[in-house]
């Protein structure tokens, strides 16, 4: 589907983090960066910026904090058109993290947030508009905020914030094309002077359908991960989508190049995507954290594999 305004938005480095704390090395992120700078995608989100307040340098890795000289480190040299993005949680970073625009390689300052901590969020994407980047605001786990405090932190955003895009965020991977649509229409209902956002998890294997419906309803902002790396069931898989898309400014080939050289050799050390725990989590519309810690389980211990177990254990007794 070719349409001008879509922007296409890679998420590797900083989904894919969530699997193995942020602790890509610098030869990798700096493929992966030319891979998609190359290619034609629009920006490229390169890891949080969160503070070190509440993350520990020991244990997380460079692209936790996206310190302004490990972005150097992997984008000097290179003729850039793509845009870099980092992402700032609402109730892990803080204003002061972000320098003037003036004195960093960052474009984009990307705003987590849940309904509950949208003053937290519109603080810190006013915080970056007003230092002179490009802010959206991405709200997670969408799938259990309630009606009303939804459409009430939607109206604060519009009228608040002169962010570019405003984003749901399947985080769960529970939701259907159903679902995608009524979402789509009640952020275009509050969302009139902002683009909107969908950023999809694949616990049901409907990642890309799901980004498919988006744009069909009118989402212009699409986030997707080579080979769908991300949090346990992973995203949409950004090569599906350029594929979709059929835009001649998109070149697919040095994505399928990356994840030739550097994402099939990090299954042997990562494991994401579709896996019947994470299944079960996004059927039940729940936090992914026990489908990891089911994977995370010997293959020797007779429970791994014990799907019916896990899924009494998490569905409890009144899960329909």
């Amino acid at each position: 589907m070719y349409r001008s305004e879509i922007k296409v938005v890679d998420c590797s480095i900083r989904d894919g983090g969530l699997m193995n704390n942020s602790n890509f090395s610098f030869d990798m992120v700096k493929r992966v960066f030319q891979a998609i700078n190359a290619s034609g995608v629009d920006i490229v989100e390169l890891g949080y910026r969160n503070s070190k307040e509440f993350f520990s340098t020991d244990e997380y890795g460079p692209w936790r904090f996206c310190d302004e000289d490990n972005l150097k480190r992997v984008t000097d040299g290179v003729d850039r058109k793509v845009k870099i993005a980092v992402m700032q949680d609402a109730h892990k970073a803080t204003a002061e993290d972000v320098l003037p625009k003036s004195e960093s390689v960052v474009d984009i300052i990307r705003v987590a947030t849940y309904v509950k901590d949208v003053d937290k969020a519109i603080h810190l994407a006013n915080n970056a508009t007003d230092k002179g980047y490009e802010a959206t605001i991405n709200i997670m786990a969408i799938s259990r905020e309630l009606e009303r405090e939804l459409d009430e932190a939607l109206q604060q955003i519009e009228e608040e914030t002169k962010i570019s895009a405003c984003y749901l965020v399947d985080s769960f991977g529970s939701l259907y094309s159903e679902d995608i649509h009524y979402l789509v229409h009640k952020f275009q209902k509050y969302i009139k002077t902002k683009e909107i956002g969908i950023h999809c998890h694949n616990n049901q294997q409907l990642a890309f359908a799901n980004t498919i419906e988006g744009i069909i309803k009118g989402v212009n902002y699409l986030d997707g991960t080579l080979y769908g790396i991300g949090r346990s069931a992973g995203n949409c898989p950004i090569e599906l989508l350029i594929g979709f898309l059929k835009n001649p400014k998109f070149d697919i080939r040095p994505l399928l190049k990356v994840i030739g050289t550097d994402l099939i050799p990090l299954v042997e050390e990562i494991e994401w995507g579709y896996r019947i725990p994470y299944m079960i989590t996004g059927i039940l519309n729940l936090h992914p954290r026990d489908g990891m810690k089911q994977m995370d389980l010997p293959d020797d211990n007779p429970d791994k594999y014990k799907f019916e177990k896990f899924y009494e254990l998490v569905s409890g007794d009144d899960v329909w």
